[in-house]
């Protein structure tokens, strides 16, 4: 059988390893919670209000009440009560330190946060930055206004100066064939025009 057995390889997770850090993970985070809850909950005006008034009733209850029902002595300087005072401090102050320590770890986990999202926008304005000058030096480049008219002013003139330079020629008459051929004597040949303008001899 061991010639089978195969040693996992870096590449192949731990299942016992990675559900017992896994296991810890979670039971570390939910005692920082109950922790954190505990630490917030002291730092209320509610809690010093409790204790005040729970102080207050123990003192007056061993120091007042019957000499059978008191369980902490005055002449002593009650040292029951002492001893649950010096027990909540000690065991406050853990729990505010640690509240303290996670929320240290929150903020610096939100500062790096913050400060990739700084340089990411820092990026994207250095990014938008250049496309708005390349855009601005190829609308330099573009024709404006101006210079537009001016070129339009220019190919009117050299359209006037063209058609004064051509002469007009004859059109021809509505509904005719401009190739067609013009018999003789027709009213529209010029040879007959010619010959009927000249005056007629008298033979005598």
């Amino acid at each position: 059988m061991s010639l089978f057995r195969r040693d996992p390889g870096l590449d192949a997770p731990l299942a016992a390893g990675g559900r017992a850090a896994r296991g810890d993970s979670r039971g570390n985070e939910r005692f920082g919670r109950w922790t954190e809850s505990i630490a917030r909950g002291m730092g209320t005006p509610w809690f010093l209000l409790l204790l005040s008034l729970f102080c207050a009733a123990w003192l007056a209850w061993n120091a007042f009440g019957p000499d059978d029902w008191r369980f902490d002595s005055a002449a002593l300087g009650f040292t029951a009560l002492t001893l649950i005072l010096s027990l909540q401090a000690s065991y406050a102050a853990p729990m505010i330190l640690l509240a303290q320590n996670r929320q240290d770890d929150r903020d610096r986990v939100q500062i790096e946060q913050d400060r990739q999202r700084a340089e990411r926008n820092l990026a994207d304005t250095e990014f938008l930055a250049r496309e708005v000058v390349a855009l601005r030096l190829a609308l330099k480049e573009l024709p404006d206004r101006d210079f537009v008219r001016q070129e339009l002013k220019a190919l009117l003139a050299e359209l006037d100066a063209e058609s004064e330079e051509t002469p007009p020629t004859e059109e021809p008459a509505v509904g005719e064939d401009p190739g067609a051929v013009r018999p003789p004597g027709s009213p529209d040949d010029p040879e007959a025009q010619g010959s009927s303008e000249t005056p007629s001899q008298d033979p005598r």
